[in-house]
């Protein structure tokens, strides 16, 4: 499947519709506006990728609301080399629009057949995280903390104490907590032992897997 003109001239309307929704982060606008959304979907979607919504991926997965993406994307307040652990790579697109945002990421998969096919699929567009990595994302990945951000892309039902410990001082994590609908929550680290919280609205994401036994 390629990326044409008339995907482009999608993508530019999407950009207009997530910008009259709120977004004013231009590096947030623009690396949705140069991303081919349309080749992370199942073939029967393709028509609609470029419509403001959630659809159906692998594993009982969805690809994100444009408009959710770009939402926590810009809570994120991503710096050029900024180190962000992402917690559900899901199909790969907010992996993509960290990395064109300028990110260094590393993401981390609990499904396994998601991994093993998003893996593939991304370096294949060309996009390179530092690390993709099959494995508890409640956990979050110690041996490469701290990050200035963490973004996760599933609902939780309570924030993770690991994710806040691998925060930098200043860092920022973004996280939809709660059980059938989400509150998008964002944690600063103002210091070792304090954190100031923000909630900002209801969003609602498929279930982040609980650790196994």
């Amino acid at each position: 499947m390629k990326d044409t003109h008339k995907h482009q001239g999608l993508r530019n309307q999407l950009v207009k519709t997530i910008s009259a929704k709120g977004i004013t982060d231009t590096q947030v606008l623009q690396a949705i506006g140069n991303i081919p959304r349309h080749l992370f979907m199942d073939s029967g979607f393709v028509d609609f990728a470029y419509q403001d919504k959630a659809f159906p991926i692998a594993a009982e997965q969805t690809i994100s609301q444009p408009y959710t993406v770009a939402f926590q994307s810009e809570l994120l307040k991503v710096k050029k080399g900024a180190k962000i652990l992402e917690i559900g790579t899901g199909s790969g697109y907010q992996t993509a629009v960290l990395i064109e945002m300028g990110a260094k990421v590393h993401t981390i998969e609990r499904q396994q057949e998601l991994f093993r096919k998003t893996k593939s699929f991304i370096l294949k567009l060309g996009y390179k995280p530092k690390s993709i990595i099959f494995g508890d994302g409640y956990k979050g990945l110690p041996s490469e903390a701290p990050f200035d951000g963490i973004i996760v892309t599933a609902g939780a039902p309570f924030v993770p104490s690991a994710l806040l410990a691998q925060l930098k001082i200043g860092g920022r994590l973004v996280i939809p907590v709660g059980d059938e609908v989400q509150i998008m929550t964002l944690f600063i680290r103002t210091s070792e032992k304090d954190f100031e919280k923000h909630e900002l609205g209801d969003f609602k994401f498929v279930p982040m897997l609980k650790e196994k036994n």
